[in-house]
C-alpha cells in the first residue's frame, strides 16, 4: 500500500477501504477461469446454484473466487463482455457493504449485477434502486440473461406497474426499481387493511445506483401518500394583482432570492386593489396569505428554471438532475399559486396520510451498498448518515482526460460569448462537444446563440428527457454539439464516434474509423457553463469524457455574476483588471468562485443534518405505531384489546355474529383509527415545525429542542387516543344473523389516494428558513 493510502487510513479519510483482500480474490478467480470456461451452460448454472445451497451469508474469502469466476464466464457468454479485474473488485466492494466509486464508462451496471447475483445466491433478496423508470427496466432486461445463467430470477418495477405486477416483481431474487417507487409501495403497504394486499417483502439488501444522488441529493425529500380532498385552487385575482407589482417599489427580495416581501407602498397598493381592506387585520389573514404565496410564485419561481409547463400542467425540475421530477410538487398552497400564475387548471391536493424520507427508506435495509462515479465528495455524509465507507476502484485504463483550469469572466455576457467561441473552434475541427448547462432556460438561450452562429446543436433538458438515451449516445459523433442540463443519472455511455452502447441492440457500434478520428482530435470536449452548487456535480459532468482510457478534455466557464456567486458570496469583491474580452485571471477572483461553492456545500450539509434530526424523531414514533398496526393486521391484537376495553359489547356481538366476524370488525376499526390518528399527528408536527422557528427567534431557544418538547408527548398520547376512539366506535356496532354491521361505524377512508414527492419550499420554508443565517456565517469565515 502506498504511503499516501496508509496515511488516509490512519486519519480515517474517505476512500480508505483496503482493496488488497479483494485483489487476492480476483487473482485466484483468474486461476479458475479455464476450468469454468470448460463447463457447459447447464453445468455453469448448476455450479452457481450450488453456491446458494452452501451459503447463508454474502461470499466469504473461501467461495468468492468461485463466484467471481462463474460470474465472469456467465457475462462473457450472455452479454459478450468479459468483466475486467477492476469490475470484479467493484462487485466485491459492494458485497462487502461499501459504496464503490468507479469512473463513468467503467461498467457499473455489470458490476451491480454481479454483486446482486452474489447476494441473491446467499439467500438475500436484493432491491437494486435506480433514479428513474428507464434505467430500472433497461438494466433488468439487459442483465437478465446473466442472472438466468447464474440461476437468479430478476424483475423490474416502474411507475405504471400494477399491484399484481409489483407483487410478482418483488418476489424475484433481484428487483430493479426507482427508489421513489419502492418508497411509494412501502407507504401503500403501511395503510393496507388486508395482508393479501401487501406488495413489499421484508427488506434485505439495498444496492443503490447513483448512490450519491439517491443518498444525499434526495435523502431529505419526503415521499408522500395523500388522500382525496378538495382541489386547492388559488384565486387568479391574486396572481394578476402581484403581476402588476414592481420590484423595489412594491416588493423587495433578499440577496439570495429565497424570500420576498411587500414594501409599505406595495401593501397599500394591494389593499387598494382589494377594495380598501386592512391587509393586516385579523379578519383578512387569508387574503394576506394568498397575496404572499402568489408573490412568492411570481417572483421566486422561474419558468424553465424551477419548473416547466408541459401538457397543461406545471412540472417541477429536479435541480440535481436537470430533468422533470416525476410526481413532484410543492406544498399545496404554492403549487396552486404557480398554477394560477400560469393560468392552468388546479391539480388535486389532499391530506397527507403518511410520508417517508429516502434516507429513512434506505435505512430499513439491513444491508446497504451502492455505486457511483462521485462518492468521495460526500463521503462524510455517507459515513454520518448511513455508516457507509468508500471503496475507490481504479479505472481499467488510466484516465488521460485533460481538465483545463476554469476560465473566469467578469460578466455573464462575456462568459457566454467565450463559450460560443470555444464551441465554434472545436466544431471547426470536427471534435464533438458536450455542453453542460445549469438549467433549462440557459440551455435554450445557449442553443439560440449557437443557431445564430451557424452551429447546429441538439438540446437535452427537462423538456425532452424522454429522448435522452439516443441523444447522449450520439454525443460522441464527429462534429456533434450536444447541450444538456445536469448529466447525473443520465445512465448512457458516450462512446467516441457516436456508437450506441450494446444495450440498444437495434443499432451497431460506431465504426472504428469514427472512433479513431474523434480520438485523434482529442476526444470528447466537455464544457461547463458554470460551477454547480456542488463540486460533485462538476465532476459528474467532467466524467463524461475520457471513458476507458479514451482521450478527452473538459473546461468550465464561470463569471462573477453567476447565481452561485450572487447567492453564496455576494459580499466578496474583486477589483483586479479584466482582459478586453472580460476574462479575469487573478487568483483572488477564482477564490471567490471556489469559496461560493464551498459555502453552498456547507449549507447543504447542515440542512441535511438538521432535516435528519427532525425526521429521526418522527421515524421513531412511526415505528411504534407500525408495530401495533402489524400486530393488528396479522393477528388478533385488536380483538383482544376491544374485548378488554368493552367486554360486555364484545360478548354481545360475539353471541349475535360469532367470533370471526367480530374479530374482523375489530381489526378494521383499530386499523382505521391508527391510520387516522397518525395522519392527524403528521399534520400537527408539520404545523409545529413550520412555526417553531418563530418561537426560537423570539426567545432565543433551540428550535429542535422546542420541537421535541411538544412532539414527544404528542407521540406518546397517539396510541392511547387511537385505542379510545376504536373502543368508542366498537360501542356503536350492531350485529345480527351472523354478521356485524360496519357501514354505520363511520370508517370512511379516502375515496382515492395518490403518491407524490414534496419539493422543499424554495423560498425557505422549514429547513431553508432555519438556515438563512448560515450563509452569512460561512461568508464571515
Amino acid at each position: 500500500m502506498a504511503l499516501r493510502d496508509r496515511l488516509r487510513r490512519l486519519l480515517q479519510r474517505p476512500g480508505t477501504v483496503d482493496l488488497r483482500p479483494f485483489e487476492a480474490v480476483v487473482a485466484e478467480a483468474a486461476t479458475r477461469e479455464p476450468e469454468v470456461r470448460a463447463l457447459s451452460d447447464e453445468a455453469l448454472t448448476t455450479a452457481a446454484l450450488s453456491l446458494r445451497e452452501e451459503r447463508t451469508e454474502p461470499p466469504s474469502a473461501r467461495d468468492s473466487p468461485e463466484l467471481c469466476a462463474l460470474g465472469r464466464e456467465a457475462a462473457r457468454r450472455t452479454l459478450g463482455e468479459r468483466p475486467y479485474d477492476v469490475q470484479l473488485l467493484g462487485a466485491l466492494g459492494l458485497l462487502s457493504g461499501h459504496v464503490v466509486e468507479m469512473a463513468t464508462g467503467e461498467g457499473k451496471t455489470l458490476v451491480g449485477a454481479l454483486a446482486a447475483a452474489g447476494y441473491a445466491l446467499s439467500g438475500r433478496r436484493v432491491h437494486v434502486m435506480s433514479v428513474n423508470d428507464y434505467l430500472a427496466r433497461r438494466d433488468a432486461e439487459w442483465m437478465g440473461p446473466l442472472y438466468a445463467m447464474l440461476g437468479v430470477t430478476v424483475a423490474w418495477v416502474g411507475q405504471s406497474s400494477t399491484p399484481d405486477e409489483r407483487r410478482r416483481a418483488y418476489a424475484a431474487d433481484v428487483t430493479y426499481a426507482p427508489v421513489s417507487e419502492v418508497g411509494f409501495d412501502l407507504l401503500r403497504d403501511r395503510l393496507a387493511t388486508d395482508p393479501a394486499d401487501l406488495v413489499l417483502p421484508e427488506p434485505g439488501v439495498a444496492l443503490i445506483d447513483e448512490a450519491d444522488s439517491v443518498l444525499v441529493d434526495e435523502a431529505r425529500v419526503p415521499l408522500v401518500l395523500a388522500g382525496a380532498a378538495d382541489v386547492a385552487s388559488a384565486d387568479p385575482t391574486y396572481a394578476e394583482l402581484v403581476r402588476r407589482l414592481r420590484p423595489g417599489l412594491h416588493y423587495t427580495a433578499d440577496e439570495e432570492a429565497r424570500n420576498v416581501q411587500l414594501t409599505a407602498t406595495g401593501a397599500r397598493a394591494v389593499e387598494h386593489a382589494l377594495g380598501g381592506i386592512d391587509l393586516y387585520a385579523p379578519e383578512h389573514l387569508d387574503a394576506l396569505t394568498a397575496v404572499n404565496v402568489a408573490l412568492h410564485a411570481e417572483v421566486l419561481l422561474q419558468r424553465d428554471v424551477d419548473y416547466i409547463v408541459r401538457d397543461g400542467a406545471v412540472k417541477l425540475v429536479n435541480a440535481s438532475r436537470g430533468r422533470v421530477a416525476l410526481l413532484q410538487r410543492w406544498p399545496d398552497g404554492l403549487q396552486a399559486a404557480v398554477e394560477a400564475k400560469e393560468a392552468l387548471e388546479a391539480s388535486p391536493s389532499g391530506e397527507i396520510l403518511d410520508s417517508i424520507t429516502v434516507q429513512e427508506l434506505v435505512g430499513r435495509y439491513p444491508v446497504r451498498c451502492g455505486m457511483t462515479g462521485t462518492a468521495l465528495a460526500v463521503a462524510g455524509q455517507l459515513r454520518e448518515f448511513y455508516d457507509l465507507e468508500i471503496a475507490v476502484i481504479p479505472p481499467n485504463r488510466p484516465c488521460v482526460r485533460v481538465d483545463e483550469p476554469d476560465r473566469l469572466y467578469a460578466t455573464a455576457a462575456d462568459k457566454e460569448v467565450a463559450i460560443v467561441d470555444e464551441i465554434a473552434a472545436a466544431h471547426a475541427t470536427g471534435r464533438p462537444v458536450l455542453v453542460g448547462t445549469l438549467d433549462v432556460a440557459e440551455s435554450e438561450r445557449l442553443a439560440r446563440r449557437l443557431d445564430r452562429a451557424g452551429l447546429p446543436c441538439v438540446v437535452l433538458n427537462a423538456k425532452n428527457d424522454a429522448e435522452e438515451a439516443a441523444i447522449i449516445a450520439r454525443a460522441g459523433a464527429p462534429g456533434a454539439i450536444t447541450v444538456s442540463t445536469q448529466m447525473a443519472g443520465r445512465g448512457t455511455d458516450i462512446r467516441l464516434g457516436g456508437g450506441v452502447p450494446p444495450t440498444a441492440a437495434s443499432s451497431a457500434p460506431s465504426p472504428a474509423a469514427d472512433h479513431d478520428r474523434v480520438a485523434g482530435l482529442g476526444g470528447l470536449l466537455v464544457i461547463g457553463t458554470g460551477r454547480h452548487p456542488s463540486s460533485r456535480l462538476d465532476d459528474q459532468l467532467r466524467g463524461r469524457a475520457g471513458r476507458q482510457g479514451d482521450p478527452g478534455g473538459s473546461v468550465f466557464f464561470a463569471s462573477l455574476e453567476d447565481d452561485l456567486v450572487a447567492r453564496y458570496a455576494p459580499d466578496e469583491s474583486h477589483d483586479g483588471p479584466a482582459a478586453p474580452d472580460g476574462r479575469v485571471d487573478a487568483k483572488g477572483a477564482h477564490w471567490i468562485v471556489d469559496h461560493a461553492q464551498r459555502v453552498a456545500e456547507g449549507v447543504d450539509m447542515e440542512i441535511h443534518r438538521n432535516t435528519w434530526r427532525y425526521h429521526h424523531l418522527i421515524s421513531l414514533q412511526r415505528r411504534e405505531v407500525l408495530a401495533e398496526r402489524d400486530a393488528v393486521l396479522h393477528g388478533d391484537a385488536a380483538d383482544r384489546l376491544l374485548a378488554d376495553l368493552r367486554p360486555e359489547q364484545h360478548a354481545r356481538l360475539v353471541e349475535a355474529a360469532g367470533p370471526e366476524p367480530v374479530a374482523a370488525a375489530a381489526r378494521q376499526i383499530m386499523l382505521f383509527h391508527l391510520d387516522r390518528c397518525w395522519a392527524e399527528h403528521l399534520a400537527f408536527l408539520a404545523d409545529l415545525r413550520e412555526g417553531i422557528h418563530l418561537r426560537s427567534l423570539g426567545r432565543g431557544l433551540d428550535p429542535l429542542v422546542e420541537f421535541n418538547r411538544e412532539a414527544v408527548p404528542a407521540g406518546k398520547r397517539l396510541l392511547g387516543r387511537a385505542r379510545d376512539r376504536a373502543a368508542d366506535t366498537f360501542d356503536t356496532l350492531e350485529a345480527s344473523d351472523g354478521r356485524v354491521d360496519m357501514p354505520g361505524a363511520g370508517l370512511a377512508r379516502p375515496s382515492a389516494t395518490w403518491t407524490y414527492v414534496v419539493h422543499d419550499n424554495p423560498f425557505g420554508s422549514l429547513d431553508e428558513r432555519a438556515f438563512r443565517g448560515l450563509v452569512a456565517m460561512f461568508r464571515r469565515r
